[in-house]
């Protein structure tokens, strides 16, 4: 019995491949997308079947069928392949700021604390009065496409006017206020909502789109219910329930990436 030849080429083979499956899954898990990736696969499996016992009509309607397949998964998984591209963008991109985030000057630490601060003070308001709200704090991936959907603001950002767009009679209430550093860049946005399936019940139509905006992007998604006052950070697809009280810690972190 001859010796195994695997080496290291073949170690860093494996490893990218699972990676790139794990991925894979992560942004299908929870979507119609899985759904229709199994269909294809059992549609794959029945095309090999058919080979084997030698159908030749099956054979050349599902051979058809798999000759066309690259053509039909880019189109059914048009929004799955763009995040996917945008993970892998968004992680170089990252990599490649790291040294210049080590360099920022402490001015620019604080404006951030400041933004920060005065989008909290903000939300904790808003959640206190149970006045319903989505937050886009941008971090790497571009908004404009989604600004464009709203008002254009370009207004510095402050508490008193973040509680003045979402005040219950405004009528940019409704829509999403999108935040750039410093600045508001728009308001009463509209963000494309989530489809996935596990999703709590509860969430209505403001927490899909801060979903929907986070499985697009690497942006962050702050909601406030107005039915709770309940306060949600989405973020890479993912979402969790934060307290008032450790909403600063919460957001500082996942804007410095850590």
């Amino acid at each position: 019995m001859g010796a195994l030849n695997f080496g290291v080429l073949d170690a860093l083979d494996i490893i990218i491949a699972a990676f790139l499956l794990y991925q894979i899954y992560r942004l299908l898990k929870g979507t119609a997308a899985i759904r229709i990736l199994l269909g294809m696969v059992a549609i794959y499996l029945l095309y090999r079947l058919v080979q084997l016992l030698e159908m030749r009509l099956l054979s050349e309607f599902l051979g058809s069928f798999m000759g066309a397949g690259l053509i039909i998964l880019i189109i059914v998984f048009q929004q799955e392949i763009r995040k996917f591209l945008l993970v892998v963008g968004s992680a170089t991109f990252t990599r490649r700021q790291g040294l210049r985030n080590l360099l920022k000057l402490s001015t620019e630490d604080e404006g951030a604390k400041a933004d920060v601060d005065a989008m909290v003070s903000a939300m904790v308001e808003l959640a206190a009065t149970k006045t319903g709200a989505l937050l886009v704090i941008k971090r790497t991936d571009p908004l404009g496409s989604f600004a464009y959907s709203g008002s254009p603001m370009n207004a510095d950002l402050s508490k008193i006017l973040l509680e003045s767009i979402f005040f219950k009679n405004a009528p940019l209430h409704d829509g999403a206020t999108i935040v750039e550093g410093g600045t508001i860049i728009a308001a009463g946005t509209v963000l494309p909502l989530s489809e996935r399936s596990e999703l709590p019940a509860r969430f209505g139509l403001r927490h899909r789109a801060a979903a929907g905006i986070s499985e697009r992007t690497d942006a962050l998604a702050v909601t406030v219910s107005e039915e709770t006052g309940n306060i949600h950070i989405f973020y890479d697809g993912d979402f969790e329930k934060v307290q008032a009280e450790d909403l600063t810690v919460r957001l500082a972190k996942l804007l410095q990436n850590k």
